[in-house]
């Protein structure tokens, strides 16, 4: 089904002057208002907010952080015992040579800055997939048995929105498996085992808080399906709107096999050749109720092997990453083969509570636009 709002196109100049153009058009979702600073103006980064119809929070602001103390307490916890997990320390920033730092998409710019004394460049982590499988090596962790830590990344260069923050909070996690483990059965496990972790939190965290019974919880049920098979099923809609029409039909979803061209000659979504086996990977998606969206919250999957390593960065085009000292260390054999990924931390908190924007549930830098909007639909930002 759709709705038909209008649109708010904020065309916002240096003196704060605003030109307001309202157009029809129809859209998927139930918000009444986008706002959207559009790059007219020198390179300015698009940021855009939502305001869903008559949003409210459901707790206050002194309750929403006692919660988020909470989720992270009982999820962390849950998921630790669910996969045989055990906390350790992570870096917040890696030297920028040894190719550890997580190239995301490829295209997004690291946060860098140099070392006085040691005059060497150190970037800013936008994930540990890769620190995590050497840390597996370094740590002595073997068949069975893992480690998750709580990774804090700036991503400059993320387009601001009700989901996304240049600030990323999440767990990593990593586990050693053996050869027999790289299969679609094990990896099915492991996405149950997390989401019933998920929704173990959420009833905890519903029973203590009663005001939030009136969101509805998430199903511990998962449908699997492949990226091609979803296009094939949504063949006129794109990525985003094929995730959309599935979760809001199935419910809790693991979508499989991203990063590879499907028939239609483009990927699904876009991801990095060196650390999942793009077979052998996927997200978890739930149904945002307050969004009304499907809602990413884990990207994951077994990693590479030395063989699918050299498949992939020949596929996308990343040679020249061979000579870096994780992509010598994985094509000789030298780490062990493992499965992870990264839960949000704060995109879990929205999920639970109900929240409209990841503001609410941390603390980041955002364009006047948002604040202002935010603020006069009243949502507090932390």
């Amino acid at each position: 089904m759709a709705f038909a709002h209008y649109r708010v196109n904020y065309i916002v100049d240096d003196f704060k002057k605003q030109l307001i153009i309202l157009s029809r058009f129809t859209f998927s979702f139930n918000y009444v208002i986008m706002l959207k600073n559009d790059m007219i103006f020198g390179g300015t980064q698009m940021s855009k907010v939502y305001i869903p119809a008559g949003y409210e929070p459901i707790l206050s602001l002194y309750d929403t952080q006692r919660a988020i103390g909470s989720i992270h307490r009982i999820f962390a916890d849950t998921l630790g015992s669910a996969l045989n997990l055990n906390r350790v320390s992570a870096p917040l920033f890696l030297d920028a040579s040894t190719g550890l730092n997580d190239d995301l998409n490829g295209v997004e710019r690291k946060v860098s800055f140099e070392l006085k004394d040691t005059g060497t460049k150190a970037d800013v982590v936008q994930s540990l997939a890769k620190w995590k499988r050497k840390a597996l090596k370094d740590y002595g962790y073997r068949p069975g048995k893992g480690l998750y830590c709580d990774m804090n990344a700036i991503r400059r260069d993320e387009e601001l929105d009700n989901l996304h923050s240049v600030y990323v909070d999440q767990w990593d996690w990593e586990k050693v498996i053996t050869e027999d483990d790289r299969n679609i059965e094990y990896l099915e496990a492991t996405v149950r085992s997390i989401v019933s972790a998920v929704c173990a939190a959420e009833l905890a965290v519903h029973a203590t808080y009663p005001a939030l019974n009136k969101l509805p919880l998430h199903s511990p049920k998962v449908t699997f399906i492949t990226t091609q098979e979803l296009e094939d099923l949504y063949p006129d809609l794109d990525s985003k709107g094929r995730e959309n029409a599935f979760v809001e039909k199935y419910g809790t979803t693991f979508l499989m096999q991203i990063g590879r061209r499907l028939r239609s000659g483009k990927p699904h979504d876009g991801r990095a050749p060196d650390y999942d086996d793009w077979d052998l990977n996927g997200d978890i998606l739930f149904w945002n109720e307050t969004l009304s969206c499907s809602y990413e919250l884990s990207s994951m999957g077994i990693r590479v092997t030395p063989e699918v390593l050299d498949r992939q960065l020949h596929e996308a085009g990343c040679d020249d990453r061979r000579t870096l000292p994780f992509h010598k260390a994985l094509l000789a054999g030298e780490l062990p083969l493992s499965i992870g990924g990264g839960i949000g931390q704060s995109r879990l908190c929205m999920l639970i509570l109900g929240s409209a924007h990841i503001g609410e549930v941390q603390s980041s830098v955002w364009d006047e636009n948002t604040l202002r909007e935010c603020a006069r639909a009243g949502i507090r930002l932390l």
